[in-house]
């Protein structure tokens, strides 16, 4: 991007912190699928309400994780501009930003290179990064205004190196007194060792019976409920075998009823009649075209 060293290495903090943020939300979502998977499709069929309504509560749930992070996304930039607009402000009026910009798709392409190039291959950590807050400009009085800021802020760099310093001395002491703390404990345990086994021992042994008595119930469970479903399944299938064979015997009892019909009096009879009215309208039909 044409930057300094040290703007190169805030902006590959930013994109540290971003991706952090990233991975952390689809971390949630991931958790919040699972969770449905757990809790939820525990059977094997589902009806098309039932399979609407967990899809409608898996919606709402990732909307809201989705919504949350792109407004925590949008506040923690308006606290970035704060950040530099208040730096800037000690040394220029105004500074002025192009939104446009922002969708810029070239631009937006080199700094996803930079994520894959730059970004990966960065030599310092965020605890080796210097942080001073201003730059300094060519201005007399401005420039010695920063030059006074960034001597008052190597004097505080120099104080927060000695008290680091006196910090590493307490912790090597502290991992000195660690350390005989553990050989006094090792050899504290090797006195007690054979008691605390013997109880560890009954104590798994008991764990293990209750672990065992456990696992022989649940296949128990398990092997009834498969039974049951055994059994649903078998009821279902005849179930609908005898649906199929009283439909066909009501095939033919209509058939037969009608074929019965058919051989009625009174059916020959009407057929009869309906069949010399169809004659009369032929004739008359005939004699009106005369």
């Amino acid at each position: 991007f044409g930057f300094n060293e040290h703007h190169q290495n805030e902006i590959i903090n930013y994109m540290r912190f971003a991706r952090a943020k990233r991975t952390l939300r689809l971390k949630t979502i991931d958790s919040c699928l699972q969770d449905l998977k757990d809790s939820r499709l525990v059977e094997d069929t589902f009806t098309v309400d039932e399979v609407s309504e967990m899809l409608d509560g898996l919606q709402v749930v990732v909307r809201g994780e989705v919504d949350t992070e792109l407004l925590n996304t949008a506040h923690t930039n308006v606290l970035l501009l704060r950040q530099l607009f208040s730096q800037a402000e000690k040394v220029l009026p105004r500074l002025q930003s192009d939104i446009s910009e922002l969708e810029n798709r070239e631009l937006l392409e080199q700094v996803a290179e930079f994520e894959k190039t730059d970004f990966k291959s960065g030599r310092k950590t965020n605890q080796e990064i210097s942080r001073p807050k201003l730059a300094p400009l060519n201005e007399g009085g401005v420039s010695e205004l920063l030059n006074k800021e960034i001597g008052r802020l190597q004097e505080e760099n120099d104080k927060l190196k000695a008290r680091l310093r006196t910090l590493e001395s307490q912790a090597t002491g502290a991992l000195d007194e660690r350390s005989k703390a553990e050989r006094a404990l090792k050899d504290l345990q090797g006195i007690q060792g054979e008691q605390q086994l013997a109880v560890q021992s009954q104590e798994v042994s008991s764990l293990e019976d209750t672990v065992a008595s456990l696992q022989a119930e649940f296949q128990k469970s398990l092997s009834a409920k498969e039974a049951s479903q055994r059994d649903l399944q078998e009821n279902l299938v005849s179930a609908k075998h005898e649906l199929l064979r009283v439909q066909e015997q009501l095939t033919l009892a209509e058939k037969e009823l009608d074929k019965k019909f058919q051989e009625t009096a009174a059916y020959r009879n009407m057929k009869e009649i309906l069949s010399k009215k169809n004659d009369q309208m032929k004739d008359m039909r005939r004699r009106l075209q005369k």
